[in-house]
Parts: structure tokens; C-alpha cells; sequence
């Protein structure tokens, strides 16, 4: 008894939507594969200018450690300059107030002599009562006069050398300030370059966390899709078993599923449509392209390689609007992409216009998509044609 086209035909689609979806999961496989490699060649090199970052962050650091702490003891020493040169700045204002104060007192104690006659040693002589006292009174007055003079002066000696003490500190005290602005001024850019390499450190750090957090991610997905690529390519297997056993059911019941009444050699097979193959049979995207594309215009009348019956005629996942024809002993055409299809079911002949070019399903342009199966498994269409 013949099976069904209808059955073969469902078969037949079951097979190539898992066929389909073997093709995207190894395209999905051979693509994550493909960033896997990316993602850690850019993880490599961030890891690398991480770490060439990280002995010239160290360098930087030093150095301004380094200067840092002369800047520190600079500006120590600033302070201990500024805190003498202020506490000489007190002591001479001190001395001149003395300084004034003593030559006051002694204008003052000459003018005193003067206003009460006591001026010339006679009269100090006539006024006392012996030698004795007048040798006191005129030690006395002379004792005055000479220690007077000797505060003045050695306040006066004491006030220059102070003057003298706080230029030179004042002058010490400048050279330093320069030195100290200078040394901070170096210490900033160098902080500043220092705090530039952490950041960009920073920021390779938390591009190759990114990066490495991404990995992991394409990798468990990649994970999956083996799984998923394991289950579907034992679908498909399980697939072309049952399409194997359908055709050799049906050439078992009638003989032949040919329009003649006998198989069709591998020889009678003509072009369905005349035009350059663009992709060839065999691995591509990381799947397997089984069939070949030949690149004509759309709406172009696509002819039966061979005559046979349509096992299948509509609609199928990436093929988009597909045709396949069983020619008997094992052998069957399919033709995909179509924009029309031209014939419903039945008997076709070799040459008959069955449907017309398009760019339906999965298709970057118009082309025919043309696959020729042996027992139900995809072969070379040029090793047919």
C-alpha cells in the first residue's frame, strides 16, 4: 500500500524545521564560540594594561610619597622660620620701645640738672659737709650719666642686632617659601597624575569585570546550545529514518513514485532554473548549507529537475514557500524561497514550470534554494545535475 503524499509530506517537513533549527543553533553555537574568543582576547589585554598600570601607579606613588614628605618638612620648616621671624619682629619692637624709653629718662635726668643749678662740680662742693660726701656726690652724678649712656647704648647695640637677625630670617624665610611653592606645585601634577592612572585603572577594571561577567554568560548560553544542538541533530536523525522508511514503503507498494513508472538515475536530472550558484553545498555560519543557491531574479519559473510526485507543497519554517518531489528509488528535489507556487500536488514532468523564484523564509535576496535528498538525507545537488 503507497503512503500517502500527505504523510510524506509531513515527515518530510518535521525533518527540515529541525534541519532548520540545527542550522540557527550551530550558527548561534559557532557565534558565541566566535565571542568567547573576543571577549577574552579583550580581557587578556585589559588584564595586561591593568597590570602595566598598576607598576607605573606604583612608581607614581612613590615619587610623590617621596615628595610629599619633603614638602611637608619644607612647609615645617616655613612654620618655624615664620614663628621666629614673628617672635624677632616682637623682641625689636620691644628694644625700640626700651631704646626710646632709656634716651627719654636720660634727656629727661639732664634736663633735671640743668633746671636745678647742679651743673658744675664747685657747687656740688660748696654744698656738703665733707670730703667724704663730696667724693660720693660726685661718684654718684657720674655713675648716673655713665650707666644712662651704657642702657642706651647697649640697647641701641641689641636693637641693630636684632634688625640684622630678622632680615636675615626674612630673606631665609622667602628663599623657602619659593622652594615650598615650587615642591607643591610638582607634588600636585604628580598626584594628579598619579589619581589619573588610578582612574583609568578604574575603569579597565570594571570593563574586564564586564567582560569576564559577560563570558560566563555566552558561555552558559553556548552551554545550552550544544544541549539543544545534541537533542535536535537525534530529532533529526530519528527524522530521516522515518523518511527513509516512508519512501521505501511506497517503492515497495507501487514500484515507483515516478511519473513514468520507473526510478530516475541521478544523470536525467536537469537545472531547475539557469543562473550562477552563489553558495555551495556543504559547512556555512558555522551549520550545514544543504543546498545550493543559484542567484536569479525574483519571479523567475522554477522546472521540475525531474519528473515525480509532490510529496510536499507550502510553507516551511526558513525555506519559506518550499516544493519537494520524490522521484523514486530514494531520490527526491527540493526547491525552496519560492515567491508562487505554481502546482498543488500530483504527478510532475521533467521540465514543468512548478513555481516561480522568490526570497521567502529566511533569505538575504532573491535566489532558488535547490536541495537534492538520497533516503531522506541531503547530498551534493551538483554531483546530480
Amino acid at each position: 500500500m503507497a503512503i500517502p503524499a500527505g504523510a510524506l509530506g509531513s515527515l518530510s517537513d518535521r525533518k527540515d524545521q529541525v534541519d532548520a533549527q540545527i542550522a540557527a543553533l550551530q550558527a548561534e553555537i559557532s557565534g558565541a564560540k566566535e565571542k568567547e574568543g573576543v571577549l577574552s582576547s579583550e580581557i587578556e589585554t585589559a588584564s595586561s594594561e591593568i597590570g602595566s598600570l598598576e607598576g607605573k601607579i606604583g612608581s607614581l606613588s612613590a615619587l610623590v610619597a617621596e615628595l610629599e614628605a619633603d614638602l611637608a618638612e619644607h612647609r615645617s620648616r616655613l612654620a618655624r622660620l615664620q614663628a621666629k621671624y614673628e617672635e624677632q619682629t616682637r623682641r625689636l619692637e620691644f628694644l625700640v620701645a626700651q631704646h626710646e624709653l632709656a634716651e627719654t629718662r636720660l634727656e629727661e635726668r639732664l634736663v633735671e640738672l640743668y633746671q636745678t643749678g647742679q651743673t658744675t662740680e664747685l657747687e656740688i662742693l660748696l654744698q656738703v659737709a665733707s670730703l667724704n660726701d663730696l667724693i660720693e656726690q660726685i661718684d654718684y652724678f657720674r655713675q648716673i650719666g655713665n650707666e644712662d649712656r651704657r642702657i642706651v647704648d647697649e640697647i641701641k647695640g641689641v636693637r641693630d642686632a636684632v634688625r640684622v637677625a630678622r632680615r636675615e630670617t626674612a630673606a631665609t624665610k622667602e628663599e623657602v617659601e619659593q622652594v615650598t611653592a615650587v615642591l607643591a606645585e610638582k607634588t600636585a601634577e604628580q598626584r594628579a597624575a598619579r589619581d589619573e592612572l588610578v582612574a583609568q585603572q578604574s575603569a579597565l577594571v570594571a570593563a574586564r569585570d564586564e567582560r569576564q561577567s559577560l563570558l560566563v554568560s555566552v558561555r552558559d548560553e553556548r552551554h545550552e546550545h550544544e544541549e539543544d544542538l545534541d537533542a535536535m541533530q537525534a530529532a533529526s536523525a530519528s527524522l530521516a529514518d522515518q523518511i527513509r522508511a516512508s519512501q521505501a514503503s511506497s517503492s515497495g507498494s507501487s514500484g515507483s513514485s515516478g511519473s513514468s513508472g520507473s526510478g530516475v538515475s541521478s544523470s536525467r536530472l536537469i537545472w531547475p532554473v539557469s543562473g550562477p550558484v552563489v553558495s555551495g553545498f556543504g559547512p556555512r555560519w558555522g551549520g550545514m548549507h544543504e543546498g545550493i543557491d543559484i542567484a536569479v531574479p525574483n519571479g523567475t519559473a522554477v522546472h521540475a529537475a525531474a519528473g515525480g510526485t509532490i510529496i510536499y507543497a507550502g510553507g516551511m519554517g526558513g525555506y519559506g514557500n518550499i516544493i519537494v518531489i520524490d522521484h523514486g528509488n530514494g531520490l527526491a528535489t527540493a526547491y525552496a524561497h519560492l515567491s508562487a507556487i505554481w502546482v498543488g500536488g500530483g504527478s510532475v514532468s521533467q521540465g514543468q514550470a512548478i513555481a516561480a523564484s522568490g526570497c521567502t523564509g529566511h533569505c538575504l535576496g532573491p535566489h532558488l534554494h535547490f536541495e537534492v535528498r538520497v533516503n531522506g538525507s541531503p547530498v551534493d545537488p551538483l554531483g546530480y545535475l
